[in-house]
């Protein structure tokens, strides 16, 4: 299949930062889609110019409409690193296409910075929460941040500064590679004004004396989340986390939400994660979306429901967690609802539900185990060990 549609990366410096042979494709198109800034700097090029169009979902079929034709889409760096290329792919086949990448902000920022690209974590919030680059804060770790707009260096500045990472240096790096270009040097806890409407925020993350590291993973302490007394505590909630097998781009029923620590968990456990909790009290979902915000999950759908009836219409499930409302048809609708390879979870404490899990493992299979934990707490001028509840688990993958 003949390719017809070219997407071309342009830098700050404009058409006369494209090699020859990009520059060639621009300058012979027919249409030019793209944003203000694109098309100012690709000026001189003679062609019909079409803005990014509202809502921006519409853009696949603007595309669409204009096979047959020289067509050119500007974007900013590289195409395919938190770019418009990804999204452009999903309605248009990759053979139809030409990718042209330019240098990416990334590679210019830390060209800036004096940092190697390896050791720094690559992060995008423009069109995303900014609590979304909470998890990644931890001591020594280097961020480089595609911003929304010039509000969010002060955004990103506050969320370090509440979680203990005040002292954070941070850098502005605006409009990189052309003669607008500038940087802005300061700390977290004093910033102070917007920045460049254009640019990337690098940040060295230097945690205060007694700041507690929060890292992508399992593992939160429990006083992390504010919580009612009902919750899966540290010790289970790790190994529940890790019996769901959390990997990149996978989508979580949690039934029975509570405060959320478990599917908050798994959303911190890899990139670009999903989840939907189904919980019926008012009171606990308030506290799982605050829970959520606070901790870097602000994606986490939050419905107020039970199962089975609020299963219906969710998205496909890579992995179900049954945390609360555990009966035989539940663990039967989310098994039925998992996509190959899915994972289920259930926790039971009471007698009652723990005869559920025994006649599902009996019928089903999986792994039934019983899990408990004692922590040592003080008894007087001593220490003893204080046992938490013991809970019996089911794990079964399709």
């Amino acid at each position: 299949m003949a390719t017809w549609l070219d997407i071309v990366g342009i830098g700050e410096d404009g058409m006369a930062g494209l090699s020859p042979a990009t520059r060639a494709v621009v300058e012979a198109a027919e249409v030019i889609v793209g944003g203000a800034r694109h098309h100012s700097l690709s000026e001189a090029v003679t062609a019909q110019r079409i803005a990014w169009p509202s809502p921006f979902d519409a853009l696949i079929d603007t595309l669409k409409g204009l096979k047959g034709r020289r067509a050119v889409v500007l974007v900013t760096g590289d195409p395919l690193w938190y770019s418009v290329g990804a999204r452009i792919l999903k309605g248009i086949p990759g053979e139809e296409i030409t990718f042209h990448p330019q240098i990416s902000a990334f590679q210019l920022g830390v060209c800036r910075m004096g940092w190697s690209l390896a050791d720094c974590e690559t992060l995008t919030v423009h069109g995303r929460p900014v609590e979304q680059a909470v998890p990644f804060f931890a001591p020594g770790l280097r961020l480089l941040i595609l911003t929304q707009g010039p509000e969010t260096p002060g955004e990103i500045a506050a969320l370090l500064t509440e979680a203990g990472y005040g002292a954070s240096r941070m850098s502005v790096l605006g409009a990189m590679g052309g003669p607008r270009e500038t940087r802005r040097d300061g700390i977290a806890a004093s910033w102070e004004g917007e920045a460049p409407a254009f640019h990337l925020l690098a940040v060295e993350c230097l945690a205060a004396e007694g700041a507690r590291p929060r890292m992508p993973g399992i593992g939160l302490p429990d006083d992390a989340f504010e919580h009612d007394g009902k919750m899966t505590k540290r010790e289970l909630r790790s190994l529940t986390v890790a019996a769901l097998c959390p990997y990149r781009g996978q989508m979580l029923w949690d039934i029975g939400l509570g405060c959320g620590s478990v599917a908050i968990e798994w959303m911190r456990a890899a990139r670009d994660m999903g989840a939907v909790g189904l919980e019926p009290k008012a009171a606990r979902r308030a506290m799982a979306a605050r829970n959520a915000a606070r901790l870097g999950a602000p994606r986490l759908e939050i419905v107020d429901g039970t199962a089975p009836e609020g299963l219906t219409g969710l998205p496909a499930p890579d992995a179900v967690f049954i945390g609360g409302g555990l009966s035989e048809a539940v663990a039967e609708a989310a098994l039925a609802a998992l996509k190959p390879h899915g994972r289920l979870v259930a926790n039971a404490v009471t007698l009652e539900s723990e005869a559920v899990l025994a006649a599902l493992h009996a019928r089903l299979g999986g792994d039934l185990r019983r899990i408990a934990v004692s922590r040592a707490e003080p008894v007087g001028p001593w220490r003893g060990w204080k046992s938490l509840m013991a809970v019996t688990q089911w794990v079964v993958q399709t």
